[in-house]
């Protein structure tokens, strides 16, 4: 599906956000998902990824933590909407952690869907149930530092283990969109083999199975709860399908809002996003804004 803007009115791409009030949408369908959501809190979903999103983009993945303003902001927003997800390509384990999501009071309605999906943590319930991993992921994690050192690219490049995933950075080399170029062909061949995908992202690519991606996640996810309203918001290829996912629910009836967590780095997202906020703190604002005005 393409572009979610309509025809009539031109988009106003200029829709970051410059305070506490809630930013306007820049196109007819994300206007129209907004008033919905604020009509029907209950029956509304807000979701988001977590890396970019809600969390900055830090050299070590592992470091990476909720912006401080995060939980606060969610645990009043939360007991007003049907859900808050987190729709993450991280183990669903790792994003509880260090977003600091676990026994928070307010965000019992707060559900992290991992690895795309395929793993879900309730708050409500502390659990996480998910399938058996994929064996190619093993069989990838086996050959992947043989590949890297043939590769020429392997000086500054590091593997993150993801448990049902693993992921190549390359945002520690010396040239760092050089090393990704040259890492894609030899990944896509090796994920190839053993029944995978490659997923690119912001100095990025991830080895993981198919049949599972955010768009996946949040249509699901959304269809379970009987969410009335979505609002998605991301910052990275991996978010794409999401935005697609919302398109989609917009056109069979749910009304949809699409926020960027601003990224000159992925254009794609920004421009096709209803609002543009400025990085994590942005998003944080919105979230805070969305739960002053349902008050």
């Amino acid at each position: 599906m393409g572009s979610h803007t309509d025809s009539t009115e031109p988009k106003d791409t200029d829709t970051r956000d410059g305070g506490g009030d809630l930013p306007v949408p820049g196109t007819r369908a994300g206007r129209e998902g907004l008033d919905a959501l604020l009509a029907r809190p209950g029956e509304a979903l807000i979701a988001f990824d977590f890396d970019g999103t809600i969390a900055p983009i830090v050299a070590d993945p592992e470091q990476a933590r909720a912006h401080p303003d995060a939980v606060p902001v969610l645990a009043a927003l939360a007991p007003k909407v049907a859900s808050v997800a987190v729709v993450t390509g991280r183990p669903a384990e790792v994003a509880v952690r260090n977003g600091g999501f676990a026994g928070v009071a307010g965000l019992e309605h707060l559900v992290v869907l991992g690895h795309y999906g395929a793993e879900r943590w309730e708050a409500a319930t502390g659990t996480i149930t998910a399938p058996a991993p994929h064996p190619g992921v093993a069989a990838v994690r086996a050959e992947l530092p043989g590949l890297l050192d043939r590769s020429g690219a392997g000086q500054g490049t590091w593997v993150e283990e993801k448990g049902r995933a693993v992921a190549v950075h390359t945002r520690r080399a010396d040239d760092p969109q050089a090393a990704f170029e040259a890492l894609r062909g030899p990944l896509a061949d090796l994920a190839g083999r053993h029944g995978l995908i490659v997923e690119p992202g912001r100095m990025v690519l991830e080895l993981r199975p198919p049949g599972m991606d955010k768009g996946v996640a949040l249509t699901e996810y959304a269809r379970d709860i009987g969410a009335a309203s979505v609002l998605y918001a991301g910052d990275d290829l991996g978010d794409l399908p999401a935005f697609t996912a919302v398109d989609e629910l917009r056109a069979a009836g749910t009304p949809g809002l699409l926020v960027c967590s601003g990224s000159d780095e992925v254009t794609e997202v920004r421009d096709r996003a209803d609002v543009v906020v400025d990085g994590p703190a942005g998003v944080v604002r919105l979230l805070r804004a969305l739960a002053d005005r349902l008050d």
